[in-house]
């Protein structure tokens, strides 16, 4: 298993690639929109665990944990995205073994699970606003310490700069990195190399900064006050709604407008707490949230989650479909467009079918 380790964490970019492959290849298995689709839809989630624990191991690396993070004694984030895989397994198994009507129960109970572990990482985590449904852990970088800022960083060997969590691989995050570098080079000048290199030795030897203690919502309270409860009324509306919804759907069934309405007016809800506590200007300083880039990238990327709702019933019976049949249609007698366009309408349509794949959770 070390070895394993070993050869993941030393050709990640490799193993990135070769799971995005395998996963595309997966909509192309024949039956897998049919009646028997348990056969590909188990190929699908063993890949997409075995991508979860390969992205556990790139992200528990040894160097990440010299850095100060602190080790988590249960791997939220693997088991968050191994039930997220799993889910559209049991969905399946569910409808061809207990009935359509039957397998909300089912669902119920894995999304009950999920609920559950994301409330726990909610709380664990110092109440922080959860990445990717909690699928990407929310650590905060640390501030550069004094030899970084005056003699810029020594890379290790094998390590290049602007190739972090924030690297892009096209032709501006190229630029941006040697501008990066050509910053880092202007401070270094303040100090010769062999004080620089010094310094940095010194600051390897000196033992790890002491780990923050987790704040409780106690913490919480006294320092954001009204605030800070709402700002965690909200993270709960999200981690909970998509469980409130399939409750609702196993009450009044897939049709009926009642869940699709209440499930909106939760993620409405929800937002509008965080938006509130996060951009209100009546918000004192000393009681304001400061959100980090990846949060508010995660605000942004739940806001296109709404767009999910045109692809559930009731909504997608009476309006989408009958788009996608028509431009399907219109676009049929044109060469090469036309039968891509028949392909993507299906596997939409098919994919519409399953729960799992339209819950946004």
């Amino acid at each position: 298993m070390d070895a394993y380790k070993k050869w993941v964490r030393r050709n990640k970019d490799y193993v990135h690639s070769l799971e995005s492959f395998a996963n595309g290849l997966t909509w192309l298995l024949p039956d897998r929109f049919s009646s028997s689709e348990i056969g590909p839809e188990a190929v699908t989630a063993v890949l997409g665990i075995v991508t979860a624990i390969n992205e556990h191991i790139i992200e528990t690396t040894p160097a990440k944990m010299h850095r100060g993070l602190e080790p988590q004694s249960f791997p939220y984030p693997l088991w968050i995205s191994a039930l997220k895989d799993l889910e559209t397994l049991v969905e399946v198994m569910a409808e061809h073994y207990c009935g359509v009507d039957k397998k909300w129960n089912f669902i119920a109970a894995t999304e009950a699970t999920r609920v559950i572990i994301k409330l726990a990482l909610f709380q664990n985590s110092g109440y922080k606003m959860l990445l990717h449904g909690g699928e990407t852990p929310n650590v905060e970088k640390k501030s550069d310490s004094p030899t970084s800022q005056h003699c810029g960083d020594i890379p290790k060997p094998g390590e290049h700069y602007g190739r972090g969590p924030g690297y892009i691989g096209n032709l501006e995050g190229r630029a941006l990195s040697a501008l990066s570098r050509f910053g880092e080079n202007a401070r270094a000048f303040s100090n010769p190399p062999w004080f620089c290199r010094v310094q940095h030795q010194h600051a390897i030897m000196e033992p790890p900064t002491p780990i923050v203690e987790r704040r409780t919502f106690s913490s919480l309270l006294s320092e954001k006050g009204v605030h800070g409860a709402l700002f965690a009324i909200g993270e709960v509306l999200f981690i909970m709604r998509p469980l409130f919804y399939v409750i609702l759907i196993r009450k009044y069934g897939i049709r009926s407008w009642i869940p699709w309405f209440l499930s909106l007016a939760v993620d409405f809800t929800g937002m509008g707490f965080l938006l509130y506590v996060t951009k209100s200007p009546h918000i004192g300083k000393e009681q304001s949230f400061h959100l980090s880039i990846s949060e508010k990238d995660e605000l942004k990327r739940r806001k296109l989650l709404w767009a999910l709702y045109i692809m559930r019933d009731p909504f997608f019976s009476k309006y989408t479909r009958q788009r996608l049949e028509s431009t399907e249609k219109q676009l049929e007698p044109i060469p090469v467009i036309g039968f891509l366009t028949a392909k993507l309408v299906e596997l939409i349509i098919g994919a519409q079918t399953r729960y799992t794949y339209i819950s946004g959770s």
